[in-house]
């Protein structure tokens, strides 16, 4: 508390007027971030193709991950030895979360298991972009390829129901 302290340009013991304690900052952080990932999927524009609207969720989640490695880390890789959100906090992280479960079903994708894919091909390469190359695009330059990849397996067969 002393360093964030310093950093804010505060006393230590002034932030417990603001946060009781360090996992109440964390929790508030997890919320802000989590907020700003949904302001800016709910400025996606608008796409007939469902598909491709399904990439704007990808790239857009992509983009956010790696513009900021830490706040990454906090929402999305629980890197805080004891800290989970709050209920409030973790509800726009669901919100989020929704918006691209409600993407995917639009083209078809409604199995829990396609879902659970696009959410860890799309983590996996923000990890490996945020941790292997910190401000360069090797893994992200991958997404296309790999969402390419993912349609062709979960994308549901027009005749025959959903995968």
């Amino acid at each position: 508390m002393r360093d964030l302290g310093t950093r804010v340009g505060m006393r230590a013991q002034s932030l417990y007027g603001y946060y009781a304690s360090k996992h109440a900052i964390y929790d508030a952080m997890f919320a802000d971030g989590n907020r700003e990932l949904l302001r800016r999927k709910r400025d996606l524009p608008e796409s007939a193709d469902p598909e491709q609207l399904v990439r704007l969720h990808g790239r857009l989640f992509l983009d956010f991950a790696v513009e900021d490695p830490v706040r990454y880390q906090l929402l999305f890789q629980r890197t805080i030895p004891g800290f989970e959100p709050s209920p409030e906090s973790y509800a726009p992280a669901v919100e989020v979360l929704e918006s691209g479960r409600a993407a995917l079903r639009a083209c078809g994708i409604r199995s829990q298991r396609a879902m659970d894919a696009f959410t860890a091909l799309n983590a996996g390469l923000a990890a490996q972009q945020t941790s292997n190359e910190p401000g360069g695009t090797r893994w992200l330059r991958l997404a296309d390829e790999i969402w390419d990849m993912y349609f062709a397996r979960y994308r549901a067969p027009t005749s025959k129901g959903t995968r």
